[in-house]
């Protein structure tokens, strides 16, 4: 099938709801190519920001210490993990991967495709403990049958390598140098866009990366109803439409990132906490789960991998503002069940529905299993208090320390996640107001 054929074919929705009543052919297709696009751009956003910064491609850029409130290029980032992040481009050849020896530690390389699927996930709960070198090949490429196949030209790497504590830094971080890649020379890149700029200068981009990473045939519902805008062509131009109808367009990008940031009706809320969709990391088909991650959570692992859950207002409310104390308590024997690790991190909320570490005075911006220095109360159990300002006296040892001022998130992570985890058979208890 050419290329052309592949983008424009099909005959289905994008989503199972039905138009808006005003909707114009070009306005659902601009709704829908936003939603379809946005974690190609995203994703392409930050591969411009590396290269830009004199980052090759396929060569591990590694985050030598744990996230900060500076910490900005992706959001929703731990505070458990150093990172190493790479893009490889698989167009003009295979690739090999390298990972180290782990010993007792923790750590995974996941490797995303461009729109935010994990293809493969490498490390201790897949390959183990004892590393090895592992051959990546592109989507049309002949190979060996133990070869890792990427869906697209352009791979996202991103190796997490777990730190206990200050002192642990400098041994995780020998780990992190072991990850290492072997891959022909890169070539240009397409760029990304400001989901919130011009929408021609995000056409633009968002054609680009089609044309770099052409979408498989099971996109070929969702394609067609993009075609009206005529993306997925060498000679595309986004100057070519009407005042009117870049009007439509720039509509339909409005509605979409409503959409996005909108009531979630793909997760589950148990008990006072907010589960991502059970697709999230390997998304397929359902691109408005997959805008939603890449705008709230990018690069966010598997279930397998992780269970990420999202903290309730007592309220009901989806995040939390005001002043006053919260508390999480676990009863004795009642983390999370975890073969890794678990953590509870605090992140300001932006406006764009993005989330970043935030600022205090103790410089905590998680609390779990490593946390050094917690106090269990007299029968074992363990409360978590969660406030703008210093709980004060036995509770200051267990404080995370809210932003000073504006809404924020509580977002828990559970890594390699026991059964009863993902299966949702233990449900945390509630944050509670104090």
């Amino acid at each position: 099938m050419r290329r052309r054929d592949l983008l424009i074919g099909g005959a289905a929705l994008l989503t199972a709801r039905p138009a808006l009543a005003a909707d114009t052919p070009l306005r659902f297709a601009a709704r829908e190519a936003f939603i379809y696009t946005l974690p190609m751009v995203e994703i392409a956003n930050v591969r411009s920001r590396m290269i830009g910064a004199g980052h090759k491609a396929g060569q591990f850029q590694p985050q030598p210490s744990l996230a900060t409130p500076e910490s900005r290029g992706v959001t929703s980032p731990n505070n458990d993990t150093i990172y190493a992040q790479a893009f490889i481009d698989l167009t003009h050849g295979p690739a090999s991967l390298t990972v180290p020896a782990l010993g007792r530690r923790y750590a995974s390389l996941a490797l995303m495709d461009m729109v935010s699927d994990n293809f493969a996930v490498l490390g201790t709960r897949t390959t183990g403990q004892d590393g090895g070198t592992f051959p990546l090949v592109g989507p049309a490429d002949h190979a060996r049958v133990d070869a890792i196949r990427s869906p697209t030209p352009w791979v996202w790497a991103v190796s997490r390598v777990l730190v206990d504590g200050p002192a642990d830094l400098e041994p995780a971080g020998a780990v992190q140098a072991g990850f290492a890649i072997r891959a022909a020379e890169a070539g240009t890149p397409a760029p990304g866009a400001d989901r919130k700029g011009p929408w021609a200068d995000y056409l633009k981009a968002a054609n680009g990366l089609l044309l770099e990473n052409p979408p498989p045939s099971t996109d070929r519902a969702v394609l067609k109803r993009m075609a009206p805008l005529g993306l997925g062509t060498v000679g595309f131009d986004p100057l070519r439409f009407a005042a009117a109808d870049a009007a439509e367009i720039a509509a339909g990008f409005d509605e979409a990132l409503v959409l996005i940031k909108g009531q979630h009706s793909d997760v589950h809320v148990e008990g006072g906490w907010v589960y991502s969709a059970a697709d999230v990391g390997n998304f397929f088909q359902d691109y408005l789960s997959r805008a939603r991650i890449a705008l709230g959570g990018l690069a966010a692992l598997p279930a397998a991998e992780a269970v990420y859950m999202r903290a309730r207002n007592p309220d009901g409310g989806a995040g939390f503002d005001g002043e006053g104390f919260w508390r999480l308590s676990f009863a004795k024997d009642a983390t999370p069940p975890v073969d890794a690790f678990w953590s509870l991190t605090m992140y300001e909320a932006t406006p764009e529905g993005q989330f970043f570490l935030t600022a205090n005075p103790i410089n905590r911006y998680a609390i779990g299993d490593r946390t050094p220095g917690l106090t269990r109360n007299a029968d074992g159990s363990l409360d978590i208090w969660i406030s703008r300002t210093d709980p004060g006296g036995d509770r200051s040892p267990n404080w995370l320390p809210a932003p000073a001022k504006g809404p924020f998130s509580l977002t828990l992570r559970a890594y390699l996640p026991r059964p009863e985890m993902v299966s949702h058979a233990y449900v945390p208890p509630p944050v509670v107001k104090v």
